[in-house]
């Protein structure tokens, strides 16, 4: 996938600053964090390192490190692009409960619990019945769908137009799974945007059943006993070849001469980076 003229964090670079002094009646600092985090990433600010080709000794210049912070857009994009799966395009529906709560009643039932409990009791008594059908582009579809929900948080860079006089242009599809562009003010889109972020401690994918932490290391060689799977033990698995790892390296991570995998060979603080001159760049034998 093709590098995005604009970024989440250009518009934060360049009205960042102006928009929390505006908004700092609401704003706060778990919002703050994520934006200077989205700012500083892949900068000189984070520090960053220099790879080397395996094959070749090919050289590339600094890369900048990442803040690692799960609200960027450009993390979340490469951890959606390797899930593999399973909805159709044309799904619109979302798996949300039926019925919610108005926020007056939901103060009426949370502070005080035989209320809520009471509320509760008829959900208990009835029979919920999941309705499941094949998906109508097939099971590679599903994944890709749900990988947008569990891997990307807010919107993605591929999605900004433009950001002209102060307006920010972004793609989206409607109901009929056509392309639309709308146009926001610069303050409206990072308000929106920040309505996404994740509380502290919010687990996006839970593990269940014979797949659960605690349990897996015991239930899963039964599973592949019952399969009739033999599992190969610890000690008789071999590493993968460099042909194998070559082939299974992103793209990120390979020579842009011969393709073959890059490994770090110095890591740089920010100070570092700051004194430092130009690193000279070995020519390929």
């Amino acid at each position: 996938m093709t590098r995005p003229l604009l970024e989440i964090a250009d518009l934060i670079r360049t009205a960042g600053a102006a928009f929390i002094e505006r908004n700092h009646q609401w704003i706060r600092w778990r919002h703050v964090k994520v934006l200077l985090a989205i700012a500083r990433c892949r900068t000189a600010a984070l520090g960053g390192h220099i790879d080397e080709c395996t094959r070749c000794a090919h050289r590339v210049p600094i890369s900048y490190n990442s803040c690692r912070n799960r609200h960027l857009p450009k993390v979340s994009d490469c951890r959606s692009r390797t899930v593999d799966c399973c909805s159709s395009p044309r799904t619109s529906a979302h798996p949300l409960p039926a019925r919610g709560l108005h926020p007056a009643e939901k103060f009426k039932l949370l502070s005080q619990p035989k209320i809520f409990a009471a509320w509760l009791r008829p959900l208990f008594r009835q029979h919920w019945v999941v309705y499941l059908k094949r998906p109508f582009g097939g099971p590679e579809y599903v994944l890709h769908y749900l990988g947008r929900y569990t891997h990307r948080v807010a919107i993605s860079n591929h999605r900004l137009v433009s950001f002209v006089d102060g307006q920010v242009t972004f793609r989206w599809r409607d109901s009929a799974n056509q392309h639309q562009l709308t146009a926001l003010s610069h303050d409206r889109f990072l308000r929106r945007f920040l309505l996404h972020l994740l509380p502290k401690g919010f687990v996006r994918i839970r593990h269940f059943g014979f797949l659960a932490c605690r349990r897996r290391a015991s239930t899963l060689p039964i599973c592949f006993q019952l399969l009739g799977a033999a599992q190969e033990p610890p000690e008789q698995r071999h590493p993968p070849s460099q042909e194998s790892q070559q082939k299974d390296q992103p793209d990120l991570y390979r020579c842009p001469k011969c393709g073959a995998p890059m490994k770090v060979i110095e890591r740089l603080t920010a100070a570092e980076i700051q004194f430092r001159s130009p690193p000279s760049i070995r020519p390929a034998a």
